[in-house]
């Protein structure tokens, strides 16, 4: 029994050797440096405070994500193939608990309280999703053409999303369209059907956003009547109505004129557009009505933080004059103004970049982007390396989850990116997203690890 543990039935090297021998050791080195990096970042950003809790707990999240990254990357990733529904079912079955068991933090019920720790379900099921969406494409990948798989692949993604907008939590459900989308693309998909699926995420996030936009600044809304009716729209009602028939009565116009002029486009394109589009409008509905108004005027005025200095745009505001003030090397750690002071907010979660940017200055926060970089590019050959489809979906999709927050939460710090409450992977303050993210990095390893064998 004990040598059936230590060896697998493929090869003859004890599995400890194997995990030493086959690690990505330079993957493993970027993961510490991005881990060590956000301690003391982390520690820096709580000082103010007086007390070493916020320290201390994620020191402990770290300390369990790196069991559960030496976890995931001895277990072969082949047997989680082999049950997607129970995962699927499983990670659907946590995010319901959570809705009638959790606990509300910050206007959102998406914790269990644990006493020492709040755990959030969203960032262990994002994960799952990962898992089910890999092992369902891999098995079906030569029926993407079939409109029955595509509706079977946007049911299992928006099952989840409805779950955690109901919570409500915007941002985490986010990072499952752009994996959704990745993993589609890669197994061959039709890239009209891509476009569709783009399109009405556009919508039902683009509608919503775009009338906050706009309500911010009446003086456009008074200047054109027409705006103001668009705008009005969004609410719902009888002008939502006109405008939607509206829309649709002009796509099969258009339609029959191209026929008109023996342009082959058969109907059916006309009938899916016409279906994404009053898809996309009536889940903007569901979009606005998950987000406060709050939310939704942080999401857009990164376009111009102006309109609202000390409301929905102080927190871009200030986190550009930290980055900016720190120049080429910082002014030291423990020493920022922006974060010691407080004028920083969330500054030890959703803000650490500024944080980092203010007290060690533009090289050492080049290196951080650039190991960020890194771990995305090894995460690519781990994928390329696989030694099946299974297990490069499942590098690829890790890859999209880091790529995406990443580039969402260096770029909101910068100001040119919506400011959508996303944290930063191994860096920011938070037990469950630093455990996730090394449950992710596990499951690289073990795609790495096993790509010789058979």
């Amino acid at each position: 029994m004990r040598e059936s543990l230590l060896y697998k039935s493929s090869d003859e090297k004890p599995l400890l050797r194997r995990l030493v021998e086959n690690m990505d050791w330079v993957l493993f080195g970027v993961i510490i440096f991005l881990l060590a990096t956000g301690m003391v970042s982390v520690y820096s950003a709580t000082l103010r405070y007086g007390t070493t809790g916020f320290f201390a707990r994620q020191g402990a999240a770290v300390l369990m994500g790196l069991v559960g990254m030496i976890f995931m990357a001895s277990i072969n990733y082949q047997l989680f193939n082999r049950a997607v529904y129970p995962l699927y079912i499983t990670a659907t079955i946590m995010l319901m608990m959570v809705l009638v068991f959790g606990t509300t933090i910050r206007g959102t019920k998406g914790w269990f309280n644990l006493g020492y720790f709040a755990f959030q379900p969203v960032e262990v099921t994002k994960l799952m999703f990962v898992l089910v969406l890999a092992g369902y494409l891999d098995t079906r990948w030569r029926e993407l053409k079939r409109w029955s798989t595509l509706v079977f692949v946007m049911g299992l993604l928006l099952g989840q999303i409805l779950l955690i907008l109901l919570q409500p939590d915007f941002s985490s459900s986010l990072v499952y369209f752009p994996v959704t989308l990745v993993l589609l693309y890669v197994v061959g998909i039709e890239p009209l059907y891509i476009l569709g699926i783009f399109l009405l995420g556009g919508l039902a996030t683009g509608i919503p956003l775009m009338a906050t936009f706009f309500r911010l600044q009446p003086a456009l809304l008074l200047k054109s009547h027409a705006l103001a009716y668009l705008v009005n729209a969004t609410n719902g009602g009888f002008p939502a109505v006109i405008i939607v028939s509206c829309v649709v009565a002009l796509i099969f116009i258009v339609w029959w004129f191209l026929k008109q002029f023996r342009v082959d486009m058969p109907l059916i394109y006309a009938v899916a557009l016409s279906i994404i589009f009053v898809g996309g409008v009536t889940s903007s509905g569901v979009v606005q009505h998950s987000l406060k108004e709050y939310q939704r005027k942080r999401l857009v005025v990164f376009l111009n933080p102006d309109i609202d200095p000390l409301g929905s745009g102080y927190n871009i505001i200030q986190s550009k004059i930290a980055i900016g003030s720190g120049r080429l090397f910082g002014k030291g750690l423990f020493s920022g103004t922006q974060s010691q002071l407080g004028f920083l907010p969330e500054q030890h979660t959703d803000f650490i970049f500024s944080v980092i940017g203010e007290e060690t200055g533009f090289f050492f926060t080049a290196c951080v982007v650039a190991c960020y970089f890194i771990l995305v590019w090894r995460a690519m050959i781990v994928a390329r390396e696989a030694r099946d489809r299974f297990g490069s979906l499942i590098a690829i999709g890790v890859a999209t989850i880091f790529t995406f927050y990443g580039l969402i939460n260096m770029g909101m710090v910068m100001g040119m990116m919506p400011c959508t409450g996303m944290p930063l992977p191994l860096l920011s303050y938070g037990g469950s997203c630093t455990v996730s993210a090394l449950l992710a990095v596990g499951l690289l390893f073990s795609v790495h690890i096993r790509r010789f064998t058979h």
